[in-house]
């Protein structure tokens, strides 16, 4: 039987050790908060400090950042990218190879488009018609 972590040693020398979700055998850092029903795929990295809510699934090679928050039933597609302290709201949708820059903020139910990239600290959310709001 193979190991249940992996150890990954960053540019600066400092080693890190990655655990194996139960739910995709996605890389969870120590210190990461991640929810048993929550989906990690394989290839996908969930920082220290960061959390992953009930049912949210982080697909094939999408990266979680330190202390960014997934809310319930978010879907976080394949090569996205969440940045440092960003949070996307519940049942919200992140596009393949979209990007959400550090301290971002994601609604409630809003859909990033595949590619597109959400500003360091840029806040997006929807009108009551579904209109896309940028603050």
């Amino acid at each position: 039987m193979g190991k249940n972590y992996v150890d990954i040693e960053r540019d600066n020398g400092e080693t890190l050790r990655y655990r194996k979700h139960v739910n995709g055998r996605g890389l969870i850092a120590h210190g990461a908060r991640v929810h048993a029903s929550a989906l990690i795929e394989a290839g996908a990295y969930v920082e220290p400090g960061a959390q992953v809510a009930a049912g949210a699934r982080v697909l094939r090679g999408a990266w979680i950042e330190s202390d960014a928050v997934i809310g319930p039933d978010a879907v976080v597609e394949e090569q996205a990218h969440v940045g440092t302290g960003a949070a996307i709201g519940p049942g919200a949708r992140v596009g393949v190879r979209a990007n959400v820059g550090d301290r971002a903020r994601v609604a409630i139910g809003v859909r990033i488009r595949d590619d597109e990239t959400v500003g360091d600290g840029q806040t997006v959310s929807t009108d009551r018609r579904g209109l896309r709001l940028a603050a």
